[in-house]
């Protein structure tokens, strides 16, 4: 079997008339930390939102551990999600997607969306406090009375609640202080994959050089290679 756990060819997507992705090719292999990095506004959360089947339309082939998610479609984004989720495909949103009138606690066992991390999902917190040790003290507060940056770390606790074996990491710095943004990749870099794999959506180029396996950049819905090879102003 291949180890590519993710593979893309000639994706293109958009919303009603508007075409955001043009023919996008790439792949993820087990194990690897991906950077897809470029301004706002140039396709990379409407790549994430594709994979996910989030996005009004879309066409092109995407394969996950084997199993084809992607396709031509045209109506009904989100119908198909639960079913991605389900093979292990987990996605945390840029800024703050957050339910702001649950708990710390509340909120990331919505995470827990399979049977099996829902059972798990006491000793799966505890994985998250591992992670991010300042969520302890705060599992019984409201999350929306939380700091910008402690909001960040429910919403990526969230996603790593799920049974994924792939993780889409959308924006993680975006809005935060520097030191802030520093400690939230610097935990998302801490974490073992073990056979999963992170793909990582983020303008600041900086913040993940020489921390992941391999950096992409993209420009206006193209995909456009290594990205010390790409101009991204």
């Amino acid at each position: 079997m291949s180890d590519k756990l993710l593979s893309i060819t000639g994706l293109s997507a958009g919303y009603g008339p508007l075409r955001v992705l043009h023919e996008i090719d790439f792949s993820v292999a087990a194990g690897e930390r991906l950077a897809i990095v470029g301004l706002n506004g140039h396709g990379k959360t409407t790549l994430f939102r594709a994979i996910m089947h989030l996005v009004g339309w879309q066409q092109g082939s995407i394969v996950f551990d084997g199993v084809e998610i992607g396709g031509t479609r045209s109506l009904g984004e989100g119908r198909r999600t639960p079913g991605i989720v389900r093979l292990g495909v987990a996605m945390t949103p840029q800024g703050d997607a957050i339910f702001p009138g649950l708990t710390v606690k509340q909120h990331l066992d919505c995470g827990a969306y399979t049977k099996a991390s829902w059972r798990d999902r006491a000793l799966r917190r505890d994985h998250i406090y591992d992670i991010f040790p300042q969520l302890k003290a705060l599992e019984q507060a409201y999350v929306g009375k939380l700091s910008g940056g402690e909001r960040r770390m429910v919403s990526v606790g969230r996603a790593l609640m799920a049974d994924a074996r792939l993780y889409l990491i959308d924006e993680p710095s975006l809005g935060l202080a520097p030191k802030i943004s520093q400690r939230v990749v610097d935990a998302l870099i801490d974490i073992g994959l073990d056979g999963k794999a992170m793909v990582i959506a983020e303008q600041n180029v900086a913040l993940l050089s020489g921390k992941v396996d391999r950096m992409i950049g993209m420009h206006a819905g193209h995909l456009r290679g290594d990205v010390g090879h790409v101009d991204l102003s």
